[in-house]
């Protein structure tokens, strides 16, 4: 991540997140990770988008890194855990005002009237909250993906690319290493 910090121009910390439906079919889109430590990868979200909904029917996702400009990938895999709410209020008063207000505005991923509608939302909770303190909404919050398969990998000449796998059955387990064909 820090090498990706230096060589990507923008979001380097901007990843594929898969989810899957509640009948089983896969859902991607990018969200942007806020914290890695040694527990796990760390995303925020409205918990009623779809993404929100689908980790509830199913705890467990995919991510994948893509540093085209460094030749790295990186995806992980594992179940999820929601952030303590101590940790998403950290990470939402860190937010600048505008997307803190926006996080009570937008009913992520619901159909939307017009863009009207959307900015009329921005305006009133604008008007509510005015200069003083924006609470975490309850219906925002975040996920920990708890990386049970880590593959690294690296662009090599005739695409011969290098593959490492670290796995491991639960927190407690020791990792397993092992390298993959291209």
């Amino acid at each position: 991540m820090a090498e990706a910090a230096k060589t990507e121009p923008n979001d380097p910390n901007a990843v594929c997140l898969a989810t899957a439906t509640p009948d089983g079919r896969p859902s991607a889109r990018m969200v942007l990770l806020k914290g890695a430590d040694a527990r796990g990868f760390v995303f925020y979200t409205n918990l009623e988008s779809r993404k929100g909904g689908e980790l509830a029917a199913n705890p467990h996702a995919a991510l994948c890194f893509h540093w085209k400009g460094m030749g790295r990938s990186v995806r992980v895999e594992g179940p999820v855990e929601p952030v303590e709410a101590a940790e998403a209020d950290a990470y939402y008063a860190s937010r600048s005002r505008g997307s803190r207000i926006g996080a009570w505005a937008s009913k992520q991923s619901r159909p939307l009237e017009g863009r009207w509608a959307l900015e009329k939302a921005v305006a009133e909770y604008t008007l509510k909250f005015g200069l003083g303190e924006i609470p975490r909404p309850p219906f925002w919050s975040g996920f920990r993906v708890l990386p049970r398969r880590i593959e690294f990998w690296r662009n090599m000449p005739f695409r011969l690319h290098e593959r490492v796998v670290f796995q491991r059955d639960d927190d407690a387990a020791a990792w397993r290493t092992e390298l993959l064909y291209p």
